[in-house]
């Protein structure tokens, strides 16, 4: 049983981190999308004020 219990907290704690570390990569391509979009919205309107 110890040895179950063992494999099985192995498992959750492998299964939590995979999950903290899709969540961090989605939070970094959103601030990254964000970024992206404020500096094209930036040339475009200096574009139209020439």
């Amino acid at each position: 049983m110890t040895r179950f219990a063992i494999a099985i907290a192995i498992t959750s704690l492998l299964a939590l981190s995979s999950c903290a570390n899709t969540a961090n990569g989605l939070a970094r391509d959103g601030r990254e999308a964000s970024k992206a979009l404020d500096a094209s919205t930036h040339r475009v309107l200096k574009a139209g004020a020439n």
